[in-house]
């Protein structure tokens, strides 16, 4: 099934020039620390001197992006719905340059608030509440290594080209990257990392599931920027992604934990806590002191990275959408933000999207939808899957799980 309704040239021209600025910008890579994992090994070492991290040089020179962005023309854009979405992406890519050019310095942080946004009272008052009603593992899963989690994602990875030949889709395990993360169509793995046995599904639904099927879907659209990503995709991306790990039910603890562990370390950066008073913090309330440095270090990147926080609170507004009767099918054809929802409902309604070329592998599970439908009406807590462990390897106390 085709477009029904083609947009006009110079609207796609515009569009394209953004999804293609877009494109050269490696943002999450370039704000990640290198040295990560050599700077974890000697905190838990002892050393708790505040961590001096080393960066890649940045794959896009933030000056050029800037002026790039001051000849796009978006008086050119005729359809008054894309007219809006390109305008708010035009302004968030100014943004994430602003963010790059001013990475490591005492600019960083405000711009990250304004990208990102801050933590409000309701939000810290949750991430505490989940922290009191859902406790450690006390025995958390062996853990996979690089390696082993990359063959899973390939094996993940082949379900979805066995439902379209063409889809674009890779994994990769990287020396420079801490943890696990996408970039563009790429699932990229650290080489130190590891991830519980009981979240290693759970982690490829939320990375592969939502992350790269939206990246199909949206790239397959007239509206290039929906596969780049449109404004403030982020937190309803990351918010999706973790209703993937409740739809196939391996929502675990110790995952939700560190969805509000990273609020409250949000919080307190925000407010001025430095790199120890937010580790000791975590730790205080049960953290691993290995996850914990990793959860740290993710805020206190580049000079502050508020980012973190919005998994809970996209995960919780995506909830309150589903239990006001909204519908998910929407956001697997991109990646766009809740606000943005009536428009891209307006593009669908005059015929300007595409179906999706592939569906999430959750959904092919028939009590996926019945999970979702429970975690929209049920505490937060009674989403936290329980699964046994009997007969498995000794666990591996310092996972560190993105």
């Amino acid at each position: 099934m085709s477009i029904r309704t083609p947009l006009d040239e110079q609207t796609l021209a515009v569009d394209e020039e953004l999804a293609q600025l877009s494109e050269t910008f490696r943002f999450l890579l370039d704000l990640t620390p290198v040295d990560a994992a050599d700077r974890r090994r000697a905190w838990l070492d002892g050393d708790h001197a505040e961590p001096d991290f080393s960066y890649r040089p940045l794959s896009t020179d933030p000056d050029v992006a800037l002026a790039t962005l001051e000849h796009i023309e978006l008086d050119r854009v005729q359809d008054p719905t894309v007219r809006q979405l390109l305008a708010n992406k035009h302004r968030e890519l100014r943004l994430q340059a602003e963010m790059l050019r001013a990475r490591n310095s005492a600019d960083f942080l405000p711009l990250s608030v304004e990208l990102y946004g801050g933590v409000t009272q309701e939000l810290r008052e949750l991430a505490k509440q989940v922290l009191e009603a859902v406790p450690a593992d006390a025995a958390p899963a062996p853990a996979v290594d690089a390696h082993a989690f990359h063959e899973l994602a390939q094996a993940e990875i082949a379900w979805y080209r066995a439902q379209d030949p063409d889809v674009v889709m890779h994994a990769e395990v990287r020396e420079d990257v801490n943890g696990v993360m996408v970039s563009g169509d790429t699932l990229l793995i650290g080489a130190d990392s590891k991830v519980q046995s009981t979240r290693a599904n759970a982690l490829l639904q939320h990375e592969i599931g939502t992350h790269l099927v939206t990246q199909v879907n949206g790239g397959a659209q007239q509206v290039r920027c929906l596969g780049t990503g449109l404004a403030g995709y982020d937190e309803t991306q990351e918010g999706l992604a973790v209703m993937g790990e409740i739809a196939c039910g391996e929502l675990t603890a110790t995952r939700l934990r560190q969805l509000a562990g990273r609020v409250l370390t949000v919080d307190a950066m925000v407010n001025g806590a430095g790199f120890f008073d937010c580790w000791q913090q975590l730790v205080s309330r049960g953290f691993k002191r290995g996850s914990a440095f990793t959860t740290v270090m993710r805020i206190h990147r580049s000079g502050g990275f508020t980012k973190d926080a919005c998994y809970l609170r996209g995960l919780v507004d995506l909830l309150g959408h589903l239990r006001d009767g909204g519908r998910l099918d929407l956001f697997y054809l991109g990646k766009f933000a809740l606000a943005d929802l009536p428009l891209v409902e307006q593009l669908d309604a005059d015929g300007r999207l595409a179906p999706a070329r592939i569906q999430p592998h959750y959904l092919a599970d028939p009590q996926a939808v019945d999970r979702l439908a429970r975690a929209a009406v049920e505490p937060l807590s009674s989403s936290v899957a329980h699964p046994t462990q009997e007969g498995a390897a000794p666990p591996d106390p310092e996972a560190n799980d993105l």
